[in-house]
């Protein structure tokens, strides 16, 4: 069995539609619809690593339940080899994410537990998303009804942010601490350290703490002294 994830970890507070950084056109529109209408079209989310998948996941179980619905999130990578234990644990619930799919591609046991969930939730009227790293046919799933179920579904492409996108994300989740990200510190960070969005929201998290911790603004001469 798949234990239920901490509501901290569950849902951050920087992952919600509102702080998502250049979704593609509607695709937050339908996300909402699933979070709070019944019968709702279900998703199908792909993109490559970096591409905010999870942040929409979890932002999708943070709006299901602020509308007093309830909401399950499973990182599908956690629970291979045994989907059906996982899967059978999610029950009860209006609305589930099942995140990265394609951890389980190849995995005929695993592909006939999800097979088998598609087809109840189906017909209990559960909302479900599913997110991977490609569409169905490029994920190397070898049950081909299960592909056929998943290519029914309402598909949503993220793209890779470029600098811009970057750069607007960490000036966002700066602004949510509390922080100023000066448009000189922000090129700097972009210029000299690594570009991979991840990473780069992990060094926001160390510089906040150092900033706080040396009661100093987030500058050029503070990096080259952090870093």
């Amino acid at each position: 069995m798949v234990p239920q994830l901490p509501l901290a970890l569950r849902y951050p507070p920087d992952q919600r539609f509102d702080s998502f950084i250049a979704p593609p056109g509607g695709a937050l529109s339908v996300l909402s619809t699933l979070a709070t209408a019944t019968g709702a079209d279900w998703v199908y989310l792909a993109g490559v690593s970096r591409t905010g998948k999870t942040h929409l996941a979890l932002a999708l179980c943070a709006e299901t339940e602020q509308q007093h619905r309830r909401a399950a999130y499973l990182p599908v990578a956690a629970a291979v080899g045994r989907m059906r234990d996982a899967l059978d644990a999610l029950e009860g619930n209006d609305v589930i994410a099942l995140d990265g799919i394609d951890a389980i591609a190849g995995g005929r046991d695993d592909e006939v537990a999800l097979f088998d969930f598609h087809n109840r939730a189906r017909a209990s009227g559960v909302n479900v998303l599913y997110t991977a790293r490609g569409i169905p046919d490029d994920i190397g799933l070898v049950l081909p009804d299960l592909r056929s179920r998943l290519q029914q579904c309402l598909r949503v492409m993220l793209d890779p942010l470029g600098d811009d996108g970057r750069r607007d994300v960490l000036r966002d989740r700066a602004q949510r601490r509390g922080l100023v990200l000066e448009d000189a510190a922000l090129d700097w960070l972009l210029t000299r350290t690594d570009r991979d969005l991840g990473a780069l929201v992990v060094l926001l998290d160390r510089l906040d703490r150092a900033s706080l911790a040396a009661q100093r603004r987030i500058t050029v001469p503070f990096l080259r002294q952090v870093l």
